[in-house]
């Protein structure tokens, strides 16, 4: 008898199990961690939770719902370094989208691949991030390495090589400067006109762009984050600087509010970025017209990659057979993402990822745009100047 109730006890016990595996398996967690701190960056979000919202109305993927948790970095390391642990550990998330500031995403790389859970990168440019091996990480962006490549021959080329540089202590402004130093360094032997690190929230750059202008620079690079890159663009007018100088910024410069809140000061800025908005492709200009009429912006390439990013990510859950073991299912995703091949979306070029955890599988989007704002203000337009894919290892 008692060996009779063991039995049926044990039966139960796995029937349980069972039920459980098959529940998990019945939804898909997403979890994100980004920059919410600017309106354009709460749509983002909105983006996100809208896209997902379409997926489980369409009949969610494969039959199984996807719960979306999101949460507000701040830009800030400490909380996306708290928000990967609590996504990877607490929330048991099957992906981990994020983050946009690259010191962000920097010290969030060891926790996905710690906890080995995929991570997908929307906007992070620093070109550190794939060469820490991660067989977790990958980038939808384009990464610094391909824009110091194009920026370099196009500012050489066609503004000068005489260069004032100013940037910021944050990870992506500061590679960019450097990295673009360095490639007129070793491709026209040329040394920086002027070049200074800002201090950490710095808002006032006069003394550093009178200095600059003393140089009589042909070019004056501004790279920092969004606020900081706008008020260098303003401030460089009101110290004097002409408008013959060319300004050049980084891939930030691609933000709406750049030409938003720098007005007339981001007319003749000139920028590499993954996307434009004046880009005549059917496929960009319908997506233009989306995010005009449902979130009141004109996109620039943060909305496209993050869309990119999404549609990749669609086919890959599409692609993962659920079983709800979390660590296998896990390292499903993680293989269905690599499998992307001549991926076609809102970059101006294919995006391809491969197995191996190197810079070469995992960065992406190889394809950047230059671009030039025409106009300033709610209103500007910018123009495309030129494209060109490179092979993997480029910049390296």
């Amino acid at each position: 008898m008692n060996k009779l109730k063991f039995v049926f006890s044990t039966i139960i016990f796995s029937v349980g199990l069972v039920i459980t595996t098959l529940a998990q398996a019945e939804t898909i967690k997403i979890g994100v961690s980004f920059r919410m701190l600017s309106d354009v960056g709460y749509k983002h979000g909105e983006l996100i939770t809208d896209t997902v919202a379409l997926w489980n109305k369409e009949g969610t993927i494969n039959g199984q719902k996807v719960d979306l948790t999101l949460y507000n970095d701040e830009c800030k390391s400490e909380k996306g370094v708290a928000n990967a642990t609590k996504l990877a550990y607490q929330d048991k998330v099957h992906v981990i989208i994020g983050s946009s500031c690259s010191s962000v995403t920097l010290p969030m790389v060891p926790v996905s691949a710690k906890a080995k859970v995929p991570q997908i990168i929307p906007h992070s440019t620093n070109a550190d991030i794939t060469k820490k091996g991660s067989e977790y990480i990958f980038r939808v962006p384009v990464s610094s390495r391909f824009y110091k490549i194009v920026q370099g021959k196009y500012t050489a080329e066609n503004q000068g090589t005489k260069i004032a540089y100013i940037y910021g202590p944050d990870a992506a402004g500061k590679d960019f400067a450097l990295s673009l130093a360095d490639y007129m360094r070793e491709n026209y032997n040329v040394e920086p006109a002027y070049m200074v690190q800002s201090g950490e929230k710095e808002t006032d750059f006069r003394s550093y762009l009178t200095k600059a202008k003393a140089t009589n620079p042909e070019v004056l690079v501004i790279s920092a984050l969004m606020d900081e890159t706008v008020r260098g663009l303003v401030q460089s007018y009101e110290v004097g600087i002409p408008k013959s100088v060319y300004r050049v910024t980084a891939s930030i410069g691609s933000k709406v509010e750049i030409p938003t809140n720098a007005g007339s000061a981001a007319k003749g800025v000139t920028y590499a970025a993954a996307f434009a908005a004046s880009d005549k492709r059917p496929i960009a200009k319908k997506f233009v017209k989306m995010v005009k009429d449902k979130y009141g912006v004109v996109p620039g390439h943060d909305f496209s990659q993050m869309m990119d990013l999404l549609d990749i990510l669609e086919i890959a859950l599409k692609k993962t057979k659920f079983s709800g073991d979390l660590a296998a299912d896990r390292n499903s995703l993680r293989d269905a993402i690599a499998a992307t091949t001549d991926f076609r979306g809102l970059a101006s070029g294919p995006i391809n990822f491969c197995k191996s955890g190197s810079p070469e599988c995992r960065d992406g989007n190889r394809t950047p745009v230059m671009i030039e704002y025409t106009r300033g203000g709610k209103n500007f337009k910018t123009a495309v100047a030129g494209t060109v894919t490179f092979n993997a290892s480029a910049g390296l």
